[in-house]
């Protein structure tokens, strides 16, 4: 005993005081670090997902018309032609090809920061025109169903259509002018590894009459349903709750 001083007792109840104490600060630091490892993996499998299974995608034109209208939100399969793997331009495997008839996402090939819906009606080694507004393929003429016209009287000129003489089959009739308009154009030929895409509105959709083709490396995906739809109404300013459409959640798209 130093200086006579007796040493301090160390009773029971300070020794499950101390360990009481000990325990709580690592029962606090395990949950932290539970928390912390459930919110990685949580935003990896969000990430994983958004990149190589399903995008959201939000209708913002009526070009798809009756299809597809503004303010659907859909489910984007990027599975089924093969998801891209960001920053090497690669494409995992896919389950199928693009088919005619599919409605596909894709980068718009003008500005691929801006993403398209459209429906692909022609596929490399295809002829198309289009007479009166009717699709004509392999020389065919379509009976579409899922198409609407809004201007069927009318037929403009545009200078973009000038694009298609390069890829204009020459026919006799073509042979000597080449004047396309929007119901009136072709046959041209798809080339490889390119796609033809149309609007479903076929009178008022920025589509492969104005700017071309689209590569297939720029696919994204298909839509697969509408989870959620409203119909914007610039004079409510929660149109998003007061005007859903209700009997288009769950929808497919065809």
């Amino acid at each position: 005993m130093p200086n006579g001083v007796p040493p301090r007792m160390i009773t029971p109840e300070r020794r499950l005081e101390a360990l009481q104490h000990v325990n709580r600060r690592r029962g606090g630091l395990r949950a932290l670090w539970e928390w912390a490892t459930i919110i990685t993996i949580a935003v990896a499998l969000f990430l994983g997902l958004h990149t190589f299974v399903l995008q959201a995608f939000k209708i913002p034109s009526g070009s798809m018309e009756n299809t597809l209208l503004v303010g659907d939100f859909l489910l984007v399969n990027k599975v089924v032609y093969g998801a891209v793997v960001p920053g090497t331009g690669r494409r995992m495997p896919a389950l199928r090809k693009p088919l005619r008839g599919d409605v596909i996402v894709f980068e718009w090939p003008k500005d691929r920061s801006k993403d398209f819906v459209k429906r692909l009606v022609g596929l490399p080694g295809d002829t198309l025109a289009m007479r009166d507004g009717i699709l004509i393929r392999n020389g065919v003429a379509l009976a579409e169903p899922y198409v609407s016209h809004v201007e069927p009287e009318t037929d403009p000129v545009w200078d973009e259509f000038r694009w298609q003489s390069d890829f204009l089959v020459k026919t006799a009739g073509a042979a000597v002018a080449y004047h396309p308009s929007r119901n009136n154009w072709g046959p041209l030929v798809v080339p490889q590894e390119q796609y033809f895409v149309l609007g479903d509105n076929r009178d008022n959709s920025l589509d492969s009459r104005y700017w071309g083709f689209v590569p297939d490396s720029l696919l994204r995906g298909r839509p697969e349903l509408v989870y959620f739809s409203f119909s914007p109404d610039s004079s409510a300013g929660l149109d998003w709750l007061t005007h859903v459409r209700w009997t288009r959640l769950g929808e497919r798209v065809h």
